[in-house]
């Protein structure tokens, strides 16, 4: 739910009634992971979507009776159901929907409102809901800020707060959303009750370094991707605003300079454009000591053999090495900016999601499968 924050903010703000349909977990080929979300207003207005189209309309359907009832209800829609394909879902998928009325206890709408301004501020912002259990907490909503103070009240046992606090503080630390399996009482016993965590933080950050053509292109893809996108370069002439509109921030210094004082996380990416050894060496160098999720550089192949002994040179380890990423992109045949942004967007993406890169025409696996699932997925 906390991906729509922006929307459903100012449907609280205008003092709309509205229910939310949340995935819960999924399993086999389903498209979209834990914490997605469709919501649905009294007018019958609808953003989002927990399917990538499979079963909206049946959604559709239990939000507006949600909003009659004012009761939350989950219902599970799999390939198996005898009305798999009345309703859609024909992949193959397993997918178990939380349906959540916002507009029954004011408590609860509270604490919707506090998380949901929270996030769409930028927060970090963890929301934890009673997605299975006694009928009176269904939907008991817990709000959890990056400081680790809870708001609000999953009800039952006093130790049932504490524990989800304490649960979804540590997800939210790692930036990840899934179930958690508890008693009544908050004991680690599984088979009362199942929480939703849902968390939220900022976007995570691509720099790129080198204000090339192909950076612009790069840049573009970046956005489409949800990164916070910046590019650096030391040379004023090259690194402008009207040369990268679409980039968050253009940042004119030496990369390894800039590298050193801003921030980075592990879900940051470094890609590294500028194929010139007096910038690559002192960067790839500070990049590669760094614990984020990738680090690659562009250049041909003889390109990347003068970088690598020149890092080698400059005392960086074989297992720092093995981490960089040269020539940086899939083999897409790419020759254009575009297609070179593509290519690099793709292995960012393989990367982060555990793919191999190959062609699905050839391969068995599942299309769906990502190493961030198995019950959780990034936010």
């Amino acid at each position: 739910m906390l991906d729509l924050a922006e929307e459903l903010d100012v449907w609280l703000r205008e003092g709309r009634a509205f229910a939310v349909a949340t995935v819960v977990a999924v399993g086999g080929s389903a498209p979209r992971g834990p914490g997605a979300a469709l919501a649905v207003d009294s007018a019958g207005t609808v953003v989002g979507s927990v399917s990538g189209g499979c079963v909206e309309g049946a959604v559709y359907d239990l939000c507006q009776q949600a909003l009659e009832t004012g009761e939350s209800v989950t219902e599970r829609f799999g390939y198996s159901d005898e009305d798999a394909f009345a309703v859609g879902l024909t992949c193959g998928g397993v997918i178990d929907m939380l349906i959540t009325p916002v507009s029954a206890r004011a408590s609860d709408r509270a604490v919707m409102a506090a998380a949901l301004a929270a996030a769409r501020g930028g927060e970090p912002t963890a929301l934890a809901r009673v997605a299975r259990g006694p009928a009176e907490l269904l939907g008991r909503a817990l709000l959890v800020r990056d400081d680790g103070t809870g708001e609000g009240t999953l009800g039952g046992h006093p130790g049932l707060d504490r524990t989800a606090t304490a649960e979804a503080a540590a997800r939210l630390e790692q930036g990840r959303t899934g179930t958690v399996e508890l008693s009544a009482d908050g004991s680690h016993c599984p088979g009362g009750l199942t929480l939703l965590v849902e968390t939220h933080r900022p976007p995570p950050r691509m720099i790129v370094f080198g204000a090339i053509d192909f950076a612009a292109a790069l840049v573009r893809a970046g956005k489409f991707l949800g990164y916070h996108v910046t590019v650096c370069d030391a040379r004023p002439v090259f690194a402008t605003r009207a040369r990268f509109p679409d980039a968050d921030e253009v940042v004119v210094d030496w990369p390894h300079r800039y590298l050193r004082r801003t921030a980075t996380d592990a879900r940051t990416v470094l890609c590294v454009l500028t194929h010139d050894a007096k910038f690559d060496v002192p960067l790839l160098k500070a990049a590669l000591a760094l614990p984020v999720a990738f680090v690659g550089a562009m250049g041909s192949r003889r390109t990347h053999e003068d970088r690598d002994r020149r890092l080698r040179a400059e005392g960086v380890s074989e297992r720092r090495l093995a981490r960089l990423r040269s020539p940086i992109g899939l083999d897409l045949g790419a020759r254009t900016p575009e297609e070179t942004a593509l290519s690099i967007a793709a292995e960012i993406v393989a990367a982060r999601r555990g793919g191999t890169g190959a062609p699905l025409t050839d391969g068995t696996a599942p299309i769906h499968h990502d190493r961030e699932r198995g019950g959780a997925t990034a936010a």
